[in-house]
């Protein structure tokens, strides 16, 4: 009676086991393929315009997490900003990358792909020396994004600020930072705390960061509302203070020292490199015509490399203003900071900066003299060997010197890193898969996908009635084998 007992609860376990190998291949059949939406972001910055594919899950538009890079185009050419004078082929320039969208999202999502073109601080500065060019650029951009398929939903300049924010939201999301979903399918506030965004890129360089400090510039403080969650951030944009403007305030600078003669002095430059410049190059820009000078701008001067590490740093540091400030604390340029808290992930030019020193020169980046240590050595080497080390890179190769000292300086002097907090500055350019940047920050806000509320649970039930199910098969299953075990057991010793 006995055996036939257990042989019952036996195939009892097996069915159990069946039953639930058909209802997951039979959830699996019925689904059917994963139906995706599509976002695209066009980021218009200051060097060059770069295109952002976004998708995510159909049927989970407010979930966290999901949102991922499926595509990018690098737009070919100069930023749109460099078409103040022909604004038709700011337009004509984005094409190559909009017909490759085409391609990525599949066609019949085309008309429900919502398309934005956001411009960064080359048109910031564009829109200063001259508005009529700045918005004769934009409508011709916005002119070729209307002849897509796209859900064509508007073309502007962001502030710095706006930059700044949507940069640190798109970290934060990407690392799952304001909420995730716990394993049976409820949402979860992680219990950690926000990471700190540092952008740097062509034009303007940003820090936002959350803190519980009193932000005595109202203009440095955004309040987010993010799943239910209050978020007090301090955020600061530097226009001037990209890679290519802080480039030529430095070749100002030189002339200047110089008394614009015809060939000057370069300490940032690696000895043994020489090139001849336009003066209308150097002073095109906003952040430069202060330092005018009343010569004609189509003159040329010839610059000649000497690899001086401590002049080239003495000059970078001019470009600063560490003596301003009308607040309790300033990072430069009179400017309020709070101090760093917390860990920091910097991006863009930050990231390829250090990533140079890293992977060309060999050399680590832990602490803030490893920077200024790696700083000197670069400005030292002779450009034959910088060629040698790096061929590929011969374009921006002679501009490393002055790049490396900036960013020491402005991490170090400027925002107050030092060897306690340095260390929690992440240099990278992606989270997983997907580049870390404003693009995507600024599409969540503008799509409402990150809601205010923290989301409702009922999009997980279905999904938590599974796990039940499931869960309640096996505990019948194990519960069957243990007493058809214990059963058999007594069975033989009651022959024995």
């Amino acid at each position: 009676m006995a055996r036939r007992l257990a042989a019952l609860l036996l195939l009892l376990a097996l069915g159990c086991l069946l039953g639930i190998l058909v209802l997951l291949l039979g959830s699996g059949d019925t689904r059917g393929p994963p139906s995706f939406k599509y976002g695209i972001v066009l980021d218009a910055g200051s060097s060059h315009t770069a295109m952002f594919v976004y998708k995510w899950p159909a049927d989970k538009e407010n979930d966290t997490g999901v949102v991922s890079e499926h595509a990018m185009c690098d737009v070919e050419g100069p930023g749109i900003s460099s078409y103040s004078s022909n604004p038709l082929a700011a337009g004509t320039s984005l094409e190559h990358c909009l017909n490759q969208a085409l391609r990525d999202v599949p066609k019949e999502k085309h008309t429900g792909t919502p398309l934005y073109l956001g411009a960064t601080a080359g048109m910031r500065l564009l829109n200063i020396a001259d508005p009529q060019a700045s918005d004769a650029v934009l409508r011709a951009a916005a002119a070729t994004l209307k002849m897509y398929p796209f859900d064509f939903r508007g073309a502007k300049i962001l502030s710095g600020e706006e930059e700044g924010v949507f940069g640190w939201v798109t970290t934060n999301y990407l690392l799952e930072n304001f909420i995730k979903r716990g394993w049976l399918g409820e949402w979860i506030q992680p219990q950690k705390k926000t990471l700190g965004a540092m952008d740097f890129g062509g034009a303007s360089t940003q820090i936002t960061f959350e803190t519980m400090d009193t932000i005595e510039n109202p203009r440095n403080e955004v309040m987010l509302k993010l799943y239910g969650q209050a978020y007090k951030v301090y955020t600061h944009s530097f226009l001037c203070y990209g890679r290519d403007q802080v480039l030529k305030r430095l070749l100002s600078k030189f002339l200047q020292v110089e008394s614009y003669q015809e060939t000057v002095s370069h300490p940032c430059w690696p000895m043994g490199y020489n090139k001849s410049l336009l003066m209308s190059s150097i002073y095109d820009s906003p952040c430069t015509q202060k330092e005018r000078p009343s010569l004609a701008l189509n003159t040329t001067v010839t610059l000649v490399g000497t690899g001086n590490g401590n002049l080239c740093a003495l000059h970078v540091s001019k470009l600063f203003d560490f003596t301003n400030c009308s607040f309790s604390h300033c990072s430069f340029d009179g400017a309020f900071q709070p101090k760093v808290s917390g860990n920091f992930i910097a991006f863009s030019a930050f990231f390829y900066t250090v990533d140079f020193i890293q992977t060309v020169m060999g050399r680590p980046v832990h602490l803030p003299s490893d920077l200024k240590d790696a700083a000197e050595t670069i400005c030292a080497t002779s450009w034959s060997k910088l060629l040698l080390k790096a061929p590929k890179l011969e374009k921006r190769l002679p501009d490393y010197c002055a790049v490396s000292t900036f960013v020491y300086l402005l991490t170090t002097k400027g925002y107050s890193f030092n060897n306690h907090s340095f260390p929690n500055i992440a240099f990278q350019k992606k989270a997983g898969e997907t580049s870390i940047g404003w693009a995507l920050g600024y599409m969540l806000n503008l799509t409402n996908m990150i809601p205010a509320e923290k989301p409702s649970s009922h999009k997980s039930m279905l999904y938590n009635y599974w796990v039940i199910l499931i869960l309640l098969f096996v505990v019948t299953t194990l519960t069957s084998l243990v007493t058809a075990i214990c059963l058999l057991r007594h069975s033989k010793s009651s022959i024995i």
